[in-house]
């Protein structure tokens, strides 16, 4: 069994209801929920949350809400980890066993079906791998980076590439922060994903914004509205 999750919790703070908040027209976890479900590759597609109208809208969208999430895994401390394996733990007790598990975030509107698609292929065909996740380049050679010192004058973490042409650097990426598949058995392994367990998938720097605070939120939606011109004429 395939099964998604979506961590949505009510409490907020800096977006206040930001995973129901009107992102272009539709609650923001509705665009990860669409995309799960357009996917066909999930045999239940849950969200978890604390908060009674964010399941009513999931429901809405057409995800499931099987449990209210405890009190305890809904403060600000609580990992995504916490939450996956909690509903993993649900859902082996309920339903039956799990082979791969797809955490995907609420506030993911750039997240496809073929991205789920592709990262679920290659999760299930390679057995060396747990874990797949997106990945986008650095726009920026990480080689060239500055700090500021405590005498507010700038040094780079690494000078002896000063002079270093920008084709020469080694090429830095990120994590996207979108989702991530796991087999079962990996969930509360303490094993970190950045390692030779994880394999990645790449996607366009056009796709991929974190939703953190309102600047975030005003960036990605005039991102999503450029991408989807054409469908509006």
């Amino acid at each position: 069994m395939n099964i998604c999750v979506i961590p949505a919790r009510g409490g907020s703070k800096r977006i206040p209801r930001k995973n129901i908040k009107s992102f272009c027209g539709q609650p923001m976890v509705a665009y990860s929920i669409v995309s799960a479900l357009e996917s066909k590759i999930f045999d239940h597609i849950i969200v978890s949350t604390d908060d009674d109208e964010i399941a009513e809208v999931s429901l809405k969208y057409g995800a499931s809400v099987p449990f209210i999430r405890p009190e305890n895994l809904s403060d600000d401390y609580t990992t995504t980890t916490d939450v996956i394996a909690h509903a993993l733990s649900w859902v082996q007790k309920n339903l039956g066993s799990v082979k791969f598990v797809c955490a995907l975030y609420a506030t993911a509107p750039f997240t496809t079906s073929e991205d789920l698609i592709s990262a679920y292929e290659e999760i299930s065909k390679n057995k060396d791998c747990h874990v797949v996740f997106p990945i986008v380049e650095f726009d920026f050679p990480i080689q060239r980076a500055i700090k500021l010192t405590s005498d507010g004058s700038v040094k780079m973490f690494q000078p002896n590439h000063l002079l270093t042409r920008s084709q020469d650097l080694e090429k830095a990426y990120h994590d996207a922060g979108q989702f991530y598949w796991m087999k079962s058995e990996f969930i509360g392994s303490g094993i970190s994903p950045f390692s030779d367990i994880a394999r990645p998938i790449k996607i366009p720097h056009y796709r991929v914004q974190d939703i953190d605070t309102k600047d975030d939120w005003i960036r990605a939606e005039l991102m999503f509205e450029a991408m989807n011109v054409n469908n509006k004429e």
